[in-house]
């Protein structure tokens, strides 16, 4: 049987699912095209809160799993609150993944969190995560929907990373004192989603990082030497001209446990740390 994924944002990983797992039919969601990558075998429909998909009971029939990758807006989640009633009457649907984000844990000051961890999202993008979490986890619990939470960090990879940041001299290293991030490869992302869609448990919640939270300036410094370039210096954090939104990626410090993905998954991760991945990229 043909497995078929309708993803909602065919964005940097519903692409690169598509690059490592070729023999998924997969269509999806776009503002607009862009020109590089796998996406130009890729078929998309436009999609907005003012703008549903058309024809999507029809379109979508023989869709057996659905990627959610929209992010809210203000007033919620624009798939949810727009799709998910057609959703609900898809007849061949084996999985959803919502892609969700560490910032649903808030800030821990460096402390460890894991799937049991409680919600408590620093400002108001966290708390949008947190309800559109709600949201689509009530799906499974009124009507048996097949969803499945990813909690993502930062999501590095081909074209977005460090060393592209060095190379087009947008790169900083910015010192906080116990800042740690965590982070993961988007191939070790999509593989994750795929031992997902081999073995849904619908209703679970699963933490995706690499096994190495690092403070920041870590990452660009050893960029830095790959490249066989100097560092940018060092700015105190305090100090920075940041911009609001680049401050307020700041405000959370915590370590992210990856062992559920580990134990229920299998996973083994192909770039356990930011040294591997970004030794691959160079």
């Amino acid at each position: 049987m043909t497995r078929r994924l309708f993803c909602f944002g065919l964005g940097f990983t519903a692409r690169t699912f598509a690059r490592d797992y070729p023999e998924w039919q997969i269509t999806g969601t776009g503002r607009s095209p862009t020109a590089d990558g796998p996406q130009d075998t890729l078929s998309t429909v436009p999609f907005r809160r003012d703008c549903p998909v058309e024809n999507f009971t029809e379109r979508a029939k023989d869709v057996t799993h659905i990627l959610l990758s929209v992010p809210p807006d203000d007033a919620g989640d624009p798939v949810f609150d727009v799709m998910a009633e057609q959703i609900r009457a898809l007849p061949s649907l084996q999985w959803i993944g919502y892609l969700s984000t560490t910032g649903v844990y808030g800030n821990l000051d460096g402390g460890w969190v894991d799937e049991s961890s409680s919600y408590n999202p620093t400002g108001p993008r966290g708390q949008r995560r947190v309800d559109a979490e709600k949201s689509w986890l009530r799906q499974y619990d009124e009507f048996g929907l097949p969803v499945h939470i990813f909690r993502l960090p930062g999501i590095y990879g081909p074209g977005r990373n460090q060393l592209v940041s060095l190379k087009k001299g947008k790169a900083r290293r910015i010192s906080k004192p116990g800042q740690v991030f965590s982070r993961i490869h988007v191939s070790d992302l999509v593989a994750i989603l795929s031992a997902s869609m081999n073995k849904p448990c619908p209703g679970s919640i699963y933490n995706i990082a690499d096994d190495a939270p690092t403070p920041p300036e870590e990452v660009v410094a050893y960029a830095a030497e790959l490249l066989g370039v100097a560092p940018p210096p060092l700015q105190d954090f305090e100090t920075a001209d940041l911009s609001p939104m680049a401050r307020s990626f700041y405000a959370d410090s915590k370590r992210v446990s990856n062992a559920k993905i580990k134990s229920e998954l299998g996973i083994q991760l192909k770039y356990p740390t930011y040294r591997e991945g970004l030794t691959a990229l160079l």
